[in-house]
C-alpha cells in the first residue's frame, strides 16, 4: 500500500456533518486520502477509455456550470465551486480516477472466522458442544492476533468514507473504536483481518490468508477441551502420573503407541482393565507427554458428547479421548444398546471418513492426523465392529492396581 494514502485531511463530502465521523476522529482515526497513481490512471485510459472520457467531460461541464452563471456576481460563482453539490461531483470523479484503499483478497483459501465475545448459558440439561467448539475457535483467532502483533495497515470503512488508524497508536483490538468495517493487514505473513460490527458488544472477526496452518498450530499448542455436561471447559491437559511411573509392560506398550503415532495419520488405541488399574491416568499421561508436544489438540468426550461431536476441520492434529467406551459402543445386538446411536458415531470416528465426505465451500480443510484413545473395563460389552481390524489398531490390558 502506498504511504501516500495516509493524509491528515481529505475533501470527502460531509466529513464534518456526521457525528459518528467526529467520534472516530476523537478515537484516534484519521481520514484516509486517496492518492493519484499514474499507473492506475494509465490503466483506466487504456482499458476504460470511453467511461474515463465521459466522466472527464462531465466534471468539466459541472465546473463550467458552477462558475458560468450570468445571473450571479463573479464572487458568488467562485463560492459555488465550494458548494456541497460541486464537492460531491468532484469527490465522485476523484474516487473514479484513484484506486480504492487495499481490501482483503477474498481468493485466499484459508478463512477462519468467529463471533466475539462468545456467550452462551451452560446448564446441566445438555452439553453445549457448539459453545465449546465456538469458544475454541474464538480463542484460536485471538491468540493468532496476539502472535501477529501490530499490523502494517488498519483502515475502516464507514458511511462511504475510509479512515485509517496510526499503527504506532495501536494497543489492542478491544480498545479500537469500530463503527463500520475494519480491515487490517500483516504484509510479512500476507494475512488480512476483517472486523464486522453486529452491535456495540458483538463483532465478527475473519482471518484470511494463503496459509493459516502454522499460526493455528502455535495458537492451539497445549489446548484441550473437555465436553462433559456443565463441566465443559477449555484449558490445558493435566497429568498426575508421568509415564515412567507406570509398570514396565505399560511403558513398553506406550513406546509402541508413540511410534505408531509418528508413523500413522490415524490411530485408535483401546486399553481395558478393572477400575483402578490406571487406564484414564495413562490416557492423560500420553496426551500430556506425547501428543501435546506433537501439536495435537485434545478433546475429552463423555457419553452425551460422543454422539454429537464433529472434529473441527481447521485443526491439523486431533486426539479424542473416550473413557468407559464399553458403556458407549455397546453391542448393537443387545437390548441395552437399542435406541441410541453412540455405537455408530464411535465407529464413524474410528473410520475417519464420514466427516470428510462432504466439506464446506469455505474455511480451512486440513488433512488431519487423528488419534483416538479409548478405555473400558471389559471388551465383552463392546460391539464386535469396534474391535474389527482396521478400526482399533492397538489393544492392551491393564491388570495391575495403579490408583
Amino acid at each position: 500500500m502506498s504511504s501516500g494514502y495516509f493524509g491528515g485531511q481529505d475533501n470527502n463530502y460531509g466529513s464534518n456533518n456526521n457525528p459518528q465521523n467526529r467520534g472516530l476522529l476523537g478515537a484516534g482515526w484519521r481520514p484516509l486520502n486517496r492518492q493519484l497513481e499514474w499507473e492506475y490512471l494509465w490503466h483506466l485510459a487504456t482499458n476504460d477509455t470511453w467511461e474515463l472520457s465521459q466522466k472527464t467531460v462531465g466534471i468539466a461541464s459541472d465546473l463550467a456550470d458552477a462558475i458560468g452563471r450570468n445571473q450571479y456576481a463573479w464572487w458568488a460563482n467562485v463560492l459555488n465551486l465550494f458548494s456541497s453539490d460541486t464537492r460531491y461531483n468532484l469527490d465522485e470523479f476523484w474516487n473514479y480516477i484513484t484506486p480504492e484503499p487495499p481490501t482483503p483478497d477474498y481468493r485466499y483459501k484459508d478463512v477462519l472466522a468467529t463471533e466475539t465475545p462468545i456467550k452462551q448459558n451452560v446448564s446441566r440439561d445438555g452439553i453445549p458442544i457448539d459453545f465449546v467448539l465456538n469458544k475454541l475457535q474464538e480463542i484460536t483467532i485471538l491468540k493468532i492476533l496476539a502472535i501477529l502483533g501490530k499490523p502494517n495497515i488498519i483502515t475502516q470503512y464507514y458511511w462511504e468514507r475510509y479512515f485509517y488508524y496510526p499503527t504506532e497508536r495501536f494497543v489492542s483490538w478491544e480498545r479500537l473504536e469500530t463503527l463500520g468495517t475494519v480491515y487490517a493487514y500483516w504484509a510479512k505473513e500476507e494475512i488480512w483481518l476483517r472486523i464486522d460490527n453486529y452491535d456495540r458488544e458483538r463483532q465478527q472477526y475473519t482471518l484470511m490468508a494463503k496459509q493459516l496452518a502454522p499460526l493455528i498450530r502455535k495458537a492451539t499448542y497445549n489446548l484441550a477441551a473437555i465436553l462433559s455436561g456443565y463441566k465443559s471447559r477449555i484449558g490445558q491437559v493435566h497429568s498426575q502420573y508421568p509415564i515412567r511411573s507406570f509398570p514396565a509392560e505399560i511403558q513398553s506398550f506406550t513406546d509402541k503407541v508413540q511410534q505408531e503415532i509418528l508413523d500413522r495419520h490415524q490411530l485408535a488405541v483401546l486399553v481395558h482393565g478393572e477400575p483402578g488399574t490406571g487406564k484414564t491416568a495413562w490416557t492423560q499421561a500420553v496426551a500430556k507427554e506425547i501428543l501435546v508436544p506433537l501439536g495435537y489438540v485434545i478433546f475429552i468426550l463423555d457419553h452425551d458428547a460422543v454422539e454429537n461431536f464433529v472434529p473441527p476441520t481447521y485443526l491439523e492434529r486431533i486426539c479424542i479421548i473416550i473413557n468407559e467406551a464399553d458403556n458407549l459402543a455397546q453391542d448393537r445386538a443387545s437390548a441395552v444398546a437399542q435406541g441410541n446411536n453412540k455405537t455408530e458415531h464411535i465407529l464413524s470416528l474410528l473410520d475417519g471418513t464420514l466427516y470428510q465426505s462432504v466439506i464446506d465451500e469455505s474455511g480451512i480443510h486440513n488433512q488431519q492426523k487423528l488419534v483416538v484413545l479409548m478405555t473400558c473395563n471389559t471388551t465383552e460389552r463392546l460391539d464386535p465392529a469396534v474391535l474389527r481390524k482396521g478400526r482399533v489398531d492397538l489393544i492392551a490390558q491393564f491388570d495391575r492396581r495403579f490408583v
